[in-house]
């Protein structure tokens, strides 16, 4: 093989439709594309490990697909972590450095971050990212980076990401059986935002969804921060159940209805138009019109959005939205879809889709794929963050990370 091991990096999403692996080459002109390999989803459903030996046998066949583009086995991957178990709360914590002002160092940064994370958690519950979102010193909000600065009390505001313990060892556990050992593990919602959003989103405030199979991911900036995350438990399937129930019909043949005809928004639906609907066992199609189909899937649209608005709401930062929402996974190609959402959002809505790798082929450059693309970029900028050092991933679980777009710049904690 003409390229070291050392200079690949392997992604690897496991989701609820399609299990994907994808190897790219870290390179002096940054990342190429070298290989990749999909397959249908066996074993998981809504992020969650439903039969382990079936979930094992997708990652095994997107795994072998990879191998074959790059001529090598896949030893080691960053895997994504979704579902409805991942839970996001705000925390602060922060340390008196005395009476007299002193220079702050890295220890009293890393001192502030643990007070921060010193939050109760259920024993079945882990920490998955400590993400920093300001520090205050002395009093003094928006400071990025306090590295050098002089103060006697230092703060911190971070947003705490956790996972349950089974479902994220679960994920661990089926690419170990397929012989990949996991080097980090990563919420797919941060892993897109590295795809798809621009610095000047985060900084305006903006929010991410990623609309899955099972579940739609959320992730919210604030000022640069990651300031809200939360799962959503609606996906795409659930518009393809809503298909197969509504019309009687196999939910395989209501999801080609849902890709070929379905449209969120009726009133874009010319009338007269009309569909054949494959019915269950051996009775006869049926011609319904194209609106039904339409009546189906709109009620189940406003629903998601309807979630988002309220827990944005909830959570403090509906109306810090600047730059609006940005809609990405294979939901998000639902015709009628970005209508819905700025129509009950009250925000400007945009499909995001994944800024491409080097030589990757055009069919990756999708929607569907900003997953794990997006891994690629995060699992590079923290190879970066930590000097290329392998045996160091999610060093004390503090995988703020902070490269382009992200907030404290630069700091290594």
């Amino acid at each position: 093989m003409a390229h070291s091991n050392e200079h690949l990096l392997t992604a690897i999403d496991v989701g609820s439709a399609k299990t994907c692996a994808l190897v790219a080459e870290i390179t002096e002109a940054g990342l190429r594309y070298r290989s990749h390999g999909v397959a249908d989803s066996l074993g998981s459903r809504k992020g969650v490990i439903m039969d382990l030996e079936r979930a094992v046998a997708s990652v095994q066949k997107a795994v072998e697909q990879a191998e074959d583009g790059i001529s090598a086995p896949i030893e080691r991957a960053i895997v994504g972590v979704g579902g409805s178990h991942v839970r996001g709360v705000n925390s602060v914590g922060g340390i008196s450095l005395g009476q007299r002002p002193r220079e702050i160092t890295r220890d009293e940064i890393r001192s502030a971050v643990e007070k921060a994370k010193a939050i109760s958690l259920p024993a079945d519950r882990e920490f998955l990212h400590l993400l920093p979102q300001e520090f205050i010193l002395d009093h003094q909000p928006g400071i990025r980076d306090p590295l050098g600065m002089m103060g006697s009390k230092l703060e911190v505001k971070v947003h705490v990401v956790t996972a349950a313990n089974s479902a994220t060892q679960n994920v661990v556990t089926v690419l170990n059986r397929a012989g990949v050992h996991v080097n980090d593990t990563v919420f797919e919602p941060l892993a897109c935002a590295d795809a798809v959003l621009r610095p000047e989103e985060r900084e305006l405030g903006v929010c991410l969804l990623d609309i899955g199979a099972g579940s739609t991911d959320v992730v919210g900036f604030r000022d640069g921060a990651v300031a809200y995350t939360a799962v959503l438990p609606v996906g795409g399937d659930h518009f393809t159940s809503d298909i197969s129930v509504g019309l009687r019909t196999p939910l395989a043949e209501a999801e080609k209805l849902k890709r070929s005809f379905g449209c969120a928004v009726v009133t874009r639906i010319p009338e007269g138009h009309e569909v054949e609907v494959p019915s269950v066992g051996d009775r006869p199609s049926r011609m319904i019109a194209q609106r039904v189909l339409g009546e189906i899937l709109e009620p189940r649209a406003r629903e998601l959005f309807e979630m988002l608005r309220d827990g944005l709401r909830h959570g403090g930062l509906l109306e810090s939205c600047g730059a609006g929402v940005v809609l990405t996974g294979g939901g998000a190609r639902l015709s009628g879809i970005l209508e819905i959402a700025e129509s009950v959002l009250r925000k400007q809505v945009r499909l995001g889709w994944p800024s491409p790798l080097a030589k990757m082929p055009a069919l990756l450059a999708e929607p569907e794929f900003t997953t794990v693309i997006g891994m690629i970029f995060y699992g590079h900028r923290a190879r970066l963050a930590r000097g290329g050092q392998d045996d160091k991933w999610g060093v004390g679980k503090l995988k703020a990370l902070f490269g382009k777009g992200q907030p404290v710049q630069g700091i290594r904690l």
